[in-house]
């Protein structure tokens, strides 16, 4: 099968099952998004969820989080995977839209990036689900299943896998693209036991093939 097939079949099945995918984590507006995001880094969205209800109540906007310390805040993402970390970076973050981006969460990924704790995946999530761009968020689900599928070959790196996936990807369908390959990675194609099975594009799948000849 050629590259532009597999996609094709690939694509019209999300299409088909999962027309309306989006982010599982909680927000209602650009700048808890922004912070979600972050906080997600190599952590579970369902763990966020369970911290950032309190951080939006208390800090819901980005003066108010400007105004805290580490010590006011670190309690609330102590749960969190690298709480130091985020902790600083929350506030940093916070600090720089208000002085530098009067307080509204950047639209441009070089923008986006200046921001403390914000790498080029998470300023991706923000361009394609704030602002429709299409923009392709790799992390570690993206980078497994598109290299499981096929998708992408010889792939070495989030930004080599980005590269390919928008190559091939119609524009209109990369924002969506993003959450189909995560979801899939989280509940179907999971890093140590995939469920191939259950999987509605193992015809389509490299490592399906490779599977059925062991």
């Amino acid at each position: 099968m050629k590259i532009k097939e597999k996609y094709e079949q690939v694509i019209s099945y999300f299409l088909k099952h999962q027309p309306e995918a989006q982010t599982e984590l909680s927000y209602s507006n650009p700048f808890e998004l922004l912070v979600a995001v972050i906080l997600s880094a190599q952590c579970t969205d369902k763990r966020v969820n369970m911290v950032t209800p309190a951080i939006f109540r208390d800090f819901p906007s980005p003066e108010k989080l400007a105004q805290t310390n580490f010590e006011t805040l670190f309690p609330y993402i102590q749960t969190i995977s690298y709480p130091n970390n985020k902790t600083k970076h929350l506030i940093g973050m916070a600090n720089m839209l208000v002085h530098d981006f009067n307080s509204v969460v950047p639209s441009q990924i070089n923008d986006l990036i200046k921001l403390p704790g914000v790498g080029r995946k998470t300023a991706n999530v923000i361009v394609s689900v704030v602002y429709d761009q299409p923009a392709m968020a790799v992390d570690t689900h993206v980078f497994r299943v598109s290299n499981r599928i096929g998708l992408t070959k010889n792939a070495k790196t989030p930004l080599a896998v980005e590269q390919q996936l928008v190559k091939y990807i119609p524009t209109e369908h990369i924002a969506t693209a993003h959450h189909w390959l995560i979801l899939h990675g989280r509940y179907v194609c999971m890093a140590r036991q995939p469920n191939c099975q259950a999987c509605g594009i193992q015809l389509y799948c490299n490592y399906f093939k490779k599977q059925q000849k062991a």
